[in-house]
């Protein structure tokens, strides 16, 4: 009976035992004693006499509907129960108690993992270990549409916080009985439940292999933020760009999957992370494949346009006004000298003010609530940026490129990538106001060299314009789905024909 029930339920992940030593019910007690959520049933069995067993359990945490029809009611009602303990205690294990999974517990550590889980544990005299009888409340936030992603034409499911829904979503969406989902446990007091996802046959072992030892090797009390996860799954913390890519679409996390890619999804966090990582997978939106192909490669062509306005506009402007005034149209010089004549600032501390406001002000309407963080945005960029141009605190000329470098930031569709080019149009405008057009070819050298050393998970993080293999051509175009026959080079699929 105790073999049957292990193999239906394995017992739950863990590095090592937290609670070592045997299973009995005054050691439970003893444990969670001071819990107010833990609750103590006595049971008598039917035509038992004066026989009793013992349910544990933490409330709020069990349907209390499935403890009473699956448990108690065949206990109190089932005459087959009324013979010797040990024949009951075994025929509770086979199936006389209607619960689905049932598992025989015979450690503590086991068995208080259990119980936090939402499970019940049910003693009887005289019996080694339990009875761990799976009645866990599905109490969860309902799929809906991801609030960070548009949907204009797709899934309308979003992941939520709970593991084994997203789980189900991802099944429903791939029914290939290739996808394998591994699990291991992260967070010494959270004991999070984090999910290695990927079709096995289409992912890269080594890269599965890579994810495995680096969750093996975090050790920290809680991992409850997406940051417990992604600093230590990366190794590169002297980075603002992001390393792992993360959607709240099941549709396109299962379209990583398909391509090669190896997913991890964490209990408790409403979205999923897709490795390898490259530049290009940053600047390709969900919608791309569900557009016409030649729609979606403008897009994209003009999404890496946008990238080079958004670095460059604000540090040109400040190196070409301060230190290159030759450059510039005589008409426009002149007009822009008429638009400064009155400002009592450099140029240089005109942009940095400017984008340093800008930034404050997306901060502040994205902490405060939506109704009212659209408001604080709108009085800010007109009547603020409005009424700091007719003041002369700012230049009309300055206000304009410090808005069109910032609305181009946000054509970028991750918006960990765009807050990275936000620090990087930072320091270019800092080292232009320092040594104007030199300063800005040192920091854009600076930079490119600084991608060209990172990597993710054994990919070249600029796969596959440099390195990695793979067609640049592929990670600007997007070709007619037809003509794609084979997966990306880059992420190493030892199954590389992707259709007929």
């Amino acid at each position: 009976m105790a073999s049957k029930a292990a193999a239906q339920c394995p017992p739950h992940p863990r590095k090592k035992p937290r609670i070592p030593g045997p299973l009995t019910l005054e050691r439970v007690k003893t444990y969670f004693a001071g819990c107010a959520d833990f609750a103590v049933r006595t049971v008598r069995r039917a035509g038992a006499g004066d026989t009793e067993v013992t349910l544990c359990y933490l409330a709020g945490m069990v349907k209390m509907e499935r403890v009473s029809d699956y448990i108690l009611r065949p206990l109190a009602q089932d005459e087959a129960l009324a013979g010797p303990l040990r024949a009951a205690f075994a025929r509770m294990g086979e199936g006389a108690l209607y619960n689905l999974i049932c598992a025989h517990r015979t450690e503590m550590d086991q068995a208080a993992a259990d119980l936090i889980g939402g499970w019940c544990l049910l003693f009887c005299p005289g019996e080694e270990g339990c009875l761990s009888l799976m009645t866990a409340t599905e109490d969860k936030r309902s799929v809906g549409p991801p609030a960070g992603e548009t949907v204009l034409k797709g899934g309308r499911d979003g992941f939520v916080e709970s593991l084994r829904t997203n789980t189900s979503l991802i099944r429903r969406h791939l029914k290939a009985p290739e996808l394998r989902i591994k699990e291991q446990t992260v967070g010494r007091q959270s004991l999070t439940l984090v999910d290695i996802v990927y079709l096995e046959g289409i992912a890269d072992p080594e890269t599965v292999k890579r994810v495995e030892e680096r969750l093996a090797h975090i050790d920290i009390d809680a991992a409850l933020t997406p940051d417990s996860l992604e600093e230590y799954l990366t190794h590169q913390s002297r980075t603002a760009f992001p390393l792992l890519q993360y959607t709240e679409r099941p549709d396109r996390f299962c379209g990583g999957l398909a391509d090669g890619r190896v997913g991890l999804l964490a209990d408790g966090l409403p979205l999923g992370y897709l490795m390898p990582a490259t530049v290009s997978a940053f600047f390709r939106a969900g919608q791309d494949k569900a557009n016409n192909w030649m729609v979606a490669t403008l897009l994209t062509l003009l999404r890496y346009f946008c990238v080079l306005v958004t670095l460059l506009l604000p540090a040109l402007y400040v190196a070409t006004v301060t230190f290159h005034q030759e450059m510039i149209p005589t008409k426009l010089a002149l007009s822009i000298i008429a638009a400064k004549q009155d400002v009592p600032f450099r140029t240089a501390f005109e942009v940095i003010v400017m984008l340093l406001a800008f930034e404050v002000l997306q901060e502040a309407g994205l902490r405060l609530p939506q109704s009212i963080g659209q408001t604080v945005s709108i009085i800010g960029g007109l009547v603020v940026g409005q009424a700091a141009v007719e003041a002369r605190i700012v230049s009309p000329a300055v206000l304009i490129a410090v808005a069109i470098a910032g609305i181009a930031g946000y054509t970028a569709p991750s918006q960990e990538m765009a807050g990275a080019l936000r620090l990087w149009r930072l320091f270019l405008t800092l080292c232009a106001a320092l040594a104007g057009l030199f300063g800005v070819v040192a920091a854009m050298a600076a930079l490119i060299i600084h991608l060209s050393r990172l990597e993710s998970f054994g990919v070249p993080y600029l796969a596959p314009f440099a390195g990695g293999g793979g067609s640049a051509a592929r990670a600007v175009v997007r070709p007619p789905l037809p003509w794609t026959k084979l997966r990306q080079r880059l992420y190493h699929t030892p199954n590389r024909r992707k259709q007929r």
